[in-house]
């Protein structure tokens, strides 16, 4: 038996909010790599990718794993899989970021959405084989296809307001949307999924870390790196209200 709220709850809204967040992060983070030039601006595309593929989508999909249970079958993750699966979100989205900011048409996002929900799901479901289980996990393709398409339009979607939304608040409620589609994808993918259990199950768990082994060192790292991001954001809104002070007084 599948059970996908062992925690109740808990999982899917803490791997809500951490959605929520890194996605207004990073859209923050993409519209200040738009005003800038040279190093400055890989610096705003890399943080921005690193928040929307690394904590809106890879972290949340594993924080939500943590209320994942199969009923008798201890699971073990790994590691190098589960780690190339965070690289995988976070290449796929600043390449569709860079894509679209250097070409901000229609066509460009439109392609860029393409390539970065291509991504999420390859990520999704390069986490889910990073699952070591006695046994067999299988996908529904109807389930498969419906993230699919849910990945694309929220990836589609975020692309458009970094492209488009400057003031904070819109920020926030594109965040709040995207952190509904990417939970969405991310259930719907799961929701598909059935277990068989191996014929002769052995006594020893399967290789791999645990499920707090695995999340413990994530989530103390992800806070840091939420809170880096977040001195980066204050700061940068202080020197550009300097900036619009000075500017005023000039004119004046």
């Amino acid at each position: 038996m599948i059970d996908h709220f062992a925690y109740g709850w808990w999982t899917p809204a803490i791997a809500y909010v951490l959605s929520v967040t890194g996605s207004f992060i990073g859209l923050r983070f993409a519209l200040l790599s738009r005003d800038a030039d040279g190093a400055g601006r890989w610096l705003w595309l890399t943080l921005s990718a690193a928040c929307l593929g690394g904590t809106a989508i890879w972290s949340m999909h594993f924080v939500a794993m943590m209320g994942f249970r199969v009923q008798g079958a201890p699971i073990r993750y790994d590691t190098t899989l589960t780690i190339l699966s965070g690289l995988l979100a976070i290449g796929v989205m600043f390449v569709a970021l860079t894509l679209a900011t250097t070409r901000p048409t229609k066509p460009w996002i439109i392609s860029g959405g393409l390539i970065a929900g291509t991504g999420v799901v390859g990520m999704h479901y390069m986490g889910m084989a990073s699952m070591n289980v006695h046994g067999h996990l299988h996908h529904d393709p109807v389930y498969v296809g419906a993230a699919c398409v849910i990945a694309v339009s929220a990836a589609t979607t975020a692309l458009w307001f970094a492209l488009n939304v400057r003031r904070a608040s819109y920020s926030l409620l594109a965040a709040l949307l995207m952190g509904i589609a990417v939970s969405a994808m991310h259930y719907t993918g799961m929701f598909g999924m059935s277990f068989t259990a191996a014929e002769h199950v052995p006594l020893t768990p399967p290789p791999g870390a645990n499920t707090s082994d695995l999340l413990l060192p994530l989530i103390t790292g992800l806070f840091v790196f939420l809170m880096v991001c977040s001195l980066f954001l204050l700061l940068n809104a202080g020197e550009d209200n300097k900036s619009r002070h000075r500017d005023r007084n000039n004119v004046g």
